[in-house]
């Protein structure tokens, strides 16, 4: 568990500050992996084969390397870190 300790010299709550901080990256981050699902669906449909047919197959050498396949990956890898992220955000509690 990681711990934070935020202090200001102002008077102002930090508190509702840092929340709506949070929510606004948790909404970009929530359309991210949206736009990006979107993306992973055009590649699917237009080689007709899921992302995890895609990926063994493209990991195992047996495609050819083309710049649509290296976007693919690179959408892929961009779904898993943008996931990640969210989940980091969505776990944060405030202590009282």
């Amino acid at each position: 568990m990681t711990r934070l300790t935020l202090i200001s010299s102002r008077k102002q709550p930090l508190k509702p500050l840092v929340e709506a901080a949070l929510n606004n990256e948790l909404r970009l981050l929530d359309a991210g992996v949206q736009r990006t699902e979107k993306k992973l669906k055009l590649f699917e449909t237009q080689f007709e084969m899921t992302t995890t047919v895609f990926l063994k197959r493209y990991e195992n050498n047996e495609l050819q390397e083309t710049l649509e396949f290296a976007e693919w990956v690179g959408e892929y890898r961009m779904l898993f870190r943008l996931k990640e992220k969210t989940e980091t955000l969505r776990e944060v509690q405030f202590a009282d």
